[in-house]
C-alpha cells in the first residue's frame, strides 16, 4: 500500500466519522463511493470494506455522546442491532453473487430513493 493510498483511506475515515457523528450515516453513503472512485474498487470490494469499518467498535464515541444527552434509546438500538446481523449475512450473501454493474445500479436507485425522500418529504 503506496502513501497516497494511505492518504486517501485516512481522509474517508475522517470523513465518514464526521458524517455518521453529525447524520448518523457515513458507511455506505460516503465509503463505498470513495473508495470506486478514489481507489478504483470494484463495488462488492468496497462494501467489504465498508462493513469490514463496522467490526471495530467506531460509533462507539459518538453514540456516547447521543446517550449522555439523552437521545439514545439502547432499547431501540439493541434490537435493530440483533436483526441487523442477521440481515447482514444474508444481504452479503446475495450481494457476492449479484453481477457487479446490477449491484451498482441498485445502490445508486437506493441513494437516489432515500435522498428524494429526505429532501421533499416532511
Amino acid at each position: 500500500m503506496d502513501s497516497n493510498t494511505i492518504v486517501i483511506l485516512l481522509i474517508i475515515g475522517l470523513l465518514a466519522g464526521v458524517v455518521s457523528g453529525m447524520v448518523g450515516i457515513g458507511g455506505g453513503i460516503l465509503i463505498v463511493p470513495a473508495l470506486i472512485y478514489f481507489l478504483a474498487m470494484n463495488q462488492q470490494q468496497a462494501q467489504g470494506v465498508s462493513l469490514g469499518v463496522f467490526l471495530m467498535p467506531v460509533g462507539f464515541l459518538a453514540a456516547y455522546q447521543y446517550y449522555q444527552s439523552g437521545q439514545l434509546p439502547f432499547k431501540y438500538s439493541l434490537i435493530i442491532a440483533i436483526t441487523f446481523i442477521v440481515g447482514a449475512f444474508f444481504g452479503a450473501k446475495i450481494a457476492l453473487n449479484v453481477n457487479e454493474v446490477l449491484l451498482k445500479k441498485i445502490f445508486g436507485v437506493f441513494v437516489f430513493i432515500i435522498s428524494l425522500k429526505l429532501i421533499f418529504g416532511k
